[in-house]
């Protein structure tokens, strides 16, 4: 399965997309990253200097982790491929993180700042958005991201810089035509589906990581053990056969079926790389924390787009305008890079 990993800022950045928001003058201009002092000159913590300011490793590994662990569960050999797409990974959070602070040193000069207030109200549109005005569900899904509330606020206000900036800078492009709205709709109104509502049948292989039945296993042996059942399965052996006789979990002698399961019953990076998948395609050996899994999609059904409604016209319309603007803004972004001090470490 070829597996694409946004970024959390860049997912973050998506969901966040709203209404323009208006620049307001501060007196302390933001400063999301630390200044460099000269004692973090030798420290170990420096991913990447820009300008005078450091990104440290423990801010790329915090928004690395999603992408980690996906790629674990996948990956539960580890190997080349692994090490090369978390490499390949963290390189782009790297990247991320370096535009972004080259925006906010933008927004700065500008003497701009976002008011707390517009944080707070673009929270609340989240809350009704995303999460149908449930707070306590929003709190849930920002803790099983790895967030803190404050980390969250940091994020969306960095976001609604973001997008302040592109609004100063990049206003001359004409409004988008209704058709062109219409069409980016139907491309992508499936991401602004309610996942809440996904359902999915699949059949899985569970392999424990020991075997009380063979005290000779090893989290090793087991993992090899999954990966000849993968085989197998490669020379068209029988999943339901396999399952009854190799599977440890309640679903065995249903041949590894499990049927109609709601996205929220599933742990989130399961989920995950389950709805990315086609219907029959074998996904594994996945890692889990009680063994390894072979797995595949029997049927799929995905929670309701929502409707082209004037709140959801806005949003397709500030995409659009994105696209529209997306040249104008990598020329812009890559003439600060050349002329920022950039320094990435090994």
């Amino acid at each position: 399965m070829n597996m694409h990993f946004a970024l959390p800022l860049v997912i973050f950045a998506t969901t966040l997309s709203g209404p323009s928001v208006t620049a307001q003058q501060a007196s302390e201009p933001p400063s999301p990253i630390p200044p460099l002092q000269p004692n973090d000159l030798l420290a170990k913590n420096i991913a990447c200097r820009v300008n005078d300011r450091v990104i440290k490793r423990d801010e790329v590994d915090f928004f690395l982790a999603p992408i980690r662990a996906q790629l674990a569960a996948q990956f539960p050999g580890r190997g080349a491929y692994f090490e090369a797409e978390l490499k390949e990974a963290r390189n782009r959070v790297i990247r991320e993180l370096i535009d972004r602070q080259l925006m906010y040193d933008e927004f700065a000069k500008l003497g701009a700042s976002i008011k707390p207030s517009s944080i707070d109200e673009e929270i609340k549109r989240v809350i009704r958005d995303a999460f149908n005005g449930d707070e306590a569900k929003f709190r849930e899904g920002i803790e099983r991201s790895g967030f803190t509330l404050d980390q969250y606020r940091e994020l969306t206000r960095g976001n609604l810089e973001m997008q302040a900036i592109r609004t100063l800078l990049f206003t001359d492009e004409p409004p988008p035509s209704l058709e062109e709205i219409e069409n980016e709709y139907e491309e992508v109104k499936a991401s602004f589906r309610d996942t809440s509502k996904d359902v999915i049948s699949f059949r899985k292989i569970l392999i424990p990581s020991s075997n009380p039945a063979n005290p000779a296993a090893t989290p090793e042996s087991q993992l090899l053990l999954a990966k000849d059942l993968v085989r197998q399965l490669s020379e068209g052996k029988d999943f339901s056969e396999l399952a009854k006789s190799h599977s440890t979990d309640a679903f065995a002698a249903n041949g590894g079926l499990q049927e109609n399961v709601p996205r929220p019953d599933l742990q989130p990076g399961f989920a995950s790389i389950l709805f990315e998948a086609t219907v029959g395609e074998v996904l594994g050996p996945l890692s889990f924390p009680s063994g390894f899994a072979i797995v595949i999609p029997v049927k799929i059904e995905f929670g309701p787009s929502p409707l082209l409604d004037d709140r959801m016209r806005a949003k397709i319309e500030q995409r659009v305008k994105r696209k529209k603007t997306s040249a104008l803004y990598e020329k812009w972004i890559e003439n600060r890079r050349r002329r920022a001090i950039i320094k990435i470490q090994d």
